[in-house]
């Protein structure tokens, strides 16, 4: 298991984990605080990362964490 974290773009903190699981997806989840404050929750996935080395995979994971947080309806 791996961690992550940094800031989205709407000024959201967050502190996360990943982990391979099979056929090349790795899940991930996040906590997300505002000023100190907790303000959610978020889990995904990262689809065809076999073998992909492990700066990218961050990389990946960080893109999904922001897409997931600032898309959300």
């Amino acid at each position: 298991m791996s961690n992550v974290s940094g800031k989205t773009s709407n000024g959201f903190a967050y502190e996360g984990d990943y982990q391979p699981a099979s056929a090349g997806r790795v899940n991930w989840t996040a906590t997300f605080r505002h000023e100190g404050d907790y303000a959610g929750m978020r889990h995904g996935c990262v689809h065809d990362m076999p073998g992909v080395p492990v700066a990218t995979m961050d990389d990946a994971v960080k893109a999904d964490i922001e897409s997931t947080w600032t898309d959300a309806a």
